[in-house]
């Protein structure tokens, strides 16, 4: 079957790329010349582990290809996946699809045989009823099906989690469209990962319902967290006490310095707009927003604390180990190392900063701090030592070569990555996020 995949950013490539190691003869298309100039010299766009290995297969096979022509692109296709960005609108937290929309008017217009129009992108409620509308207005005379396929890919796990999948959410309104895509997830259906057709708008509030229950979950631990250090008590015992009910289950029980990433803080909020719009409040959603937002500040307040203070950090160091929102991903959308920093540099502290592949990105985000080329050039001198995100990297420094190197040992472990013992018994300072 061929597939068009419209969109080569992350979801567009990834996708693209297991569709076509599934067999499917795939196109991506974006508009974007010099991305897809890059592409076809083999240079991916995004960091994700295994992908430029599964795009340099699957085009060496012919299954995969790039074009910036959408009418070429989508020619003979039986599904063409809508997968551009849906970023927060300025001004009102909306999600933005007007790129959704002009591809669906471009598709409309370019449709040359009958097809099954996939919309791939997440979408709040109602944006697939309005997709067919404009496609219908283009005035094409082709037959085609409007379908929903939200994606559930985490950065840095994206290849495993296309390839093995909890499940796949398909929302359709027509048979023509439920065939299609039976077709189309056949590779993985002979693997037995459930299929779940509903409706278009159930399909499409799936997408944000989950993202907003595991932002709570994690929001949740996170004052979990906060509490445990009040009352003496150990939060990682906490979170395992509580994972181990299957009704709770152990994801997105790791307390940390909050939620950031490419979709969580975007998905939440357009919850909360169309929640607004349909007079429905997500009372429980929007405190989850406001306390991860807040979080982020905290953290950088607790760096702060393990200088002395805030009226005594001014001119001291701090080293930032790790920038982007998770490890395995140069994503650096909403990371709480953005606040982190700003609120150390605000304060006056010099802040230096290390991530194995997130620096390109920060740099722009983060004009005081400087980017050193390893961890240790960047704890050189620093009287606090954050580790903000878990890259594995971090998880064996050479302790007593930070120490030597640090003005000041004092570790602040804002991942829970190290053992309180062992590190006190090193002889540094310690503090973690909710554990004494």
């Amino acid at each position: 079957m061929k597939i068009a995949m419209v969109g080569s950013g992350y979801v567009g490539l990834v996708s693209g790329a297991c569709f076509a190691d599934f067999g499917h003869d795939v196109v991506c298309i974006d508009k974007d010349q010099s991305k897809i100039d890059r592409l076809h010299e083999g240079v991916m766009p995004i960091y994700e582990p295994g992908l430029d290995a599964l795009v340099e297969s699957n085009v060496k096979a012919g299954r995969l290809s790039f074009t910036t022509s959408l009418a070429e692109g989508i020619k003979g296709a039986a599904a063409v996946f809508i997968a551009v960005g849906t970023p927060s609108r300025r001004g009102d937290g909306h999600a933005d699809l007007s790129f959704v929309y002009a591809v669906a008017r471009e598709v409309g217009e370019s449709l040359a045989n009958d097809a099954v129009i996939v919309t791939k992108s997440t979408v709040p409620v109602g944006t697939g009823d309005e997709v067919e509308r404009i496609i219908r207005d283009t005035g094409t005379a082709q037959k085609f099906s409007v379908v929903s396929n939200p994606e559930f890919l985490r950065e840095g796990a994206a290849i495993g989690d296309f390839k093995r999948p909890d499940r796949i959410v398909i929302g359709a309104e027509d048979e023509f469209g439920r065939e299609v895509m039976r077709e189309v997830y056949r590779p993985l259906f002979l693997n037995e990962s459930p299929i779940l057709f509903t409706s278009r708008r159930s399909s499409e509030l799936i997408k944000y319902a989950a993202n907003a229950f595991l932002a709570t979950k994690i929001t949740f631990i996170n004052e979990m967290a906060d509490l445990c250090e009040k009352v003496g008590a150990n939060v990682q015992d906490v979170s395992r006490g509580i994972g181990m009910d299957n009704r709770i289950g152990s994801k997105f029980l790791h307390a940390g310095p909050g939620y950031g990433g490419s979709c969580f803080p975007k998905d939440t909020l357009a919850l909360l707009k169309t929640a607004e719009d349909y007079d429905s409040p997500t009372r429980i959603v929007e405190a989850v927003v406001k306390t991860n937002e807040s979080r982020k500040r905290a953290m950088g307040r607790k760096v702060l604390d393990a200088l002395g203070g805030a009226d005594k950090a001014r001119g001291k160091k701090a080293a930032l180990l790790g920038l982007t929102f998770k490890p395995n991903t140069d994503d650096m959308r909403d990371s709480p190392s953005i606040a982190i920093a700003q609120t150390l540099t605000d304060a006056g502290v010099e802040v230096s900063a290390y991530d194995p592949e997130g620096m390109e990105q920060a740099r722009p985000l983060m004009p005081h701090v400087t980017m050193c080329d390893d961890p240790y050039s960047a704890i050189a001198g620093a009287e606090a030592i954050a580790i903000v995100t878990e890259w594995d990297a971090f998880r064996a420094l050479d302790l007593m070569r930070v120490k030597e190197l640090a003005s000041a040992p004092v570790l602040v472990d804002l991942r829970n990555i190290y053992s309180p013992e062992d590190v006190r018994a090193a002889g540094f300072i310690y503090a973690s996020i909710g554990r004494n």
